[in-house]
């Protein structure tokens, strides 16, 4: 609780193993840390990818209207990324025109709408997006877990 302020506090490991995220349902707001990002998320310091993935569907599993709130403005180099393992996802490339839009003006892109971090956002699509787990080498015996570890890897190497 803040002042008046009800809050949840929301086990976000795999940036680090502790990291957490603090949830205020009521204001529609998720502050993240670098568990996260716009278009993107963390890197894998200490947690693995189990643990990295339970935490970002956790976040995933949040309201659409949440407004997430994360710890860099790296949206235009996450796009970049978003776009190298999804080209085909309209949502996406529609944001990365907003985000470029923005960007080109000095407005940053942070605050992002969950909602629409689930259309575009590759590391919140690894499980479900055909194009992305082609694109990164997914197999049909990888579990999601192992996609989403395939997907960081190769963010890590972009």
């Amino acid at each position: 609780q803040f002042g008046n302020i009800q809050g949840t506090v929301i086990d976000v490991g795999g940036h680090t193993k502790g990291h957490v995220a603090f949830w205020f349902p009521d204001q529609s707001k998720v502050f993240v840390g670098d568990a996260l990002f716009s278009l993107g998320c963390g890197k894998m310091f200490e947690g693995t990818p189990d643990q990295f993935w339970a935490s970002l569907q956790r976040l995933r599993d949040l309201p659409d209207d949440t407004l997430v709130y994360c710890g860099h403005e790296y949206t235009k180099s996450n796009a970049k990324f978003a776009m190298s393992v999804e080209p085909n996802n309209t949502d996406l490339v529609a944001r990365v025109a907003i985000v470029n839009q923005k960007r080109e003006r000095g407005e940053p892109t942070v605050p992002s709408l969950l909602g629409e971090e689930k259309k575009a956002n590759p590391f919140l699509r690894v499980d479900f997006s055909d194009e992305i787990r082609s694109n990164i080498g997914v197999t049909s015996e990888d579990t999601a877990a192992q996609a989403f570890g395939k997907l960081r890897r190769a963010k890590d190497n972009f």
